[in-house]
């Protein structure tokens, strides 16, 4: 029988979607799931982006788009990575692509060589497409672990023992998925000091979730002296605006915009263009919207962690930004007699019926941090407070 390569038949996932896919499947029959285990927020598309959306199809904008997007998108983004960055961006170190995953791809891809022992430092736990996208292109993956301890902020101590002469990008998420982490001002100067010693390697800054800072103003690496020029901005329209599914995002960086055109004419031609359209309106309208999304999320922040901690065995540090809280979930586990978080995930969807994810699905343990699931608060206070409860009973019930 035909065999597939080795690159697609290691090849990584991201396991919310799987999960969702087994949520789907209970549900179908006629199971009642509360969910918390997808990063989708669960408020519609605003109104004015969807109608600039529609009156985009109207008007014609139907077909193909330069590679990097239309110019007024461009021109959008940079504005927007201006003032919410405090950088200076040109539409001409933008590129717009179809969401924000191909830009992790694109950026590996231009900064390391295949099999050539390159290493790419990046957070774990962390989105989990990082270390997928770094081993199918042929690069070295190097966790960097990101402790309970520290506020799930990675150490600069440990950074500076990673980085070496074969390094070639370090990957940074903040606001962070999946334990919600901000990177401080101070972290950041802190990083950038020890990459003046490290001048081949660039910094892929994360940044999908920076409309979702709840304490204090949001903060990127590019803004410190001496980073922007070796910084990708990447950024997205899914979780600021409520815009999944339509799929734009867009990076940033003068040298690589180049390369990054390229690939978007090797892979996706372009961006949907009707869609481009929506976030030109997304991005220069009105913001009464997203802020007011981002309000919700606060109150549901507290709401969560505050139950969570009620809850027996389980303690939860309050994140500083995006729709996820990691509870230590370790002595729920001993208290029930459960083996681990993957265990507690299926039991709790299968007999208590709410959906979770584990900390396997966001790269290795760390070491001597116990157990963890994820929840998004992408849900309403009711579905919160129903799943909450629905956990209560469970552990109630299996206590040994």
């Amino acid at each position: 029988m035909r065999e597939l390569s080795k690159r697609a038949s290691t090849l990584g996932t991201e396991n919310a979607f799987v999960v969702l896919g087994e949520v789907a499947g209970l549900v179908a029959e006629g199971r009642e799931i509360t969910s918390f285990c997808i990063g989708q927020p669960d408020f519609p598309t605003p109104d004015n982006i969807c109608m600039a959306g529609i009156r985009a199809i109207a008007d014609g904008h139907h077909g193909y788009t330069p590679s990097p997007g239309i110019q007024p998108l461009r021109e959008a983004v940079a504005n927007y990575f201006s003032r919410t960055r405090g950088v200076s961006i040109t539409a001409d170190d933008v590129v717009c692509g179809s969401g924000g995953k191909p830009f992790i791809g694109y950026t590996i891809l231009s900064t390391t060589d295949y099999g050539a022992g390159h290493e790419v430092i990046y957070p774990n736990p962390g989105f989990p497409i990082y270390q997928s996208q770094i081993v199918a292109n042929g690069a070295v993956p190097v966790p960097i672990h990101l402790r309970e301890s520290n506020g799930f902020v990675f150490d600069l101590d440990d950074l500076e023992r990673k980085l070496n002469a074969n390094t070639r990008l370090l990957i940074l998420c903040s606001p962070q998925n999946p334990t919600g982490s901000v990177i401080s001002r101070a972290d950041l100067e802190g990083i950038a000091k020890l990459l003046e010693n490290y001048p081949d390697v660039w910094v892929y800054s994360d940044e999908v979730y920076s409309g979702l800072v709840y304490d204090g103003a949001f903060e990127s690496i590019a803004a410190v002296d001496g980073m922007l020029e070796r910084t990708v901005i990447a950024d997205t329209a899914s979780k600021t605006f409520a815009m999944t599914g339509w799929r734009i995002g867009y990076a940033a960086n003068r040298a690589l915009s180049p390369a990054f055109t390229r690939w978007v004419t090797n892979t996706d031609s372009c961006p949907a263009h009707p869609n481009q359209w929506a976030v030109v309106e997304a991005l220069n309208g009105s913001q009464a919207a997203p802020e007011k999304m981002r309000d919700v999320f606060a109150k549901r922040r507290d709401h969560i962690v505050d139950g969570l901690n009620q809850l027996d065995g389980m303690s939860c540090q309050k994140p500083g930004g995006a729709f996820y809280v990691w509870p230590n979930v370790t002595e729920t586990c001993r208290m029930t007699g459960i083996a681990n978080s993957e265990e507690l995930r299926k039991r709790l969807l299968h007999e208590a019926g709410v959906a979770v994810l584990a900390d396997i699905h966001f790269g290795t343990k760390v070491e001597g941090d116990g157990e963890h699931i994820r929840f998004s608060y992408a849900s309403s206070l009711e579905d919160i407070d129903s799943g909450l409860q629905k956990i209560a009973d469970f552990i109630r019930k299996n206590r040994k």
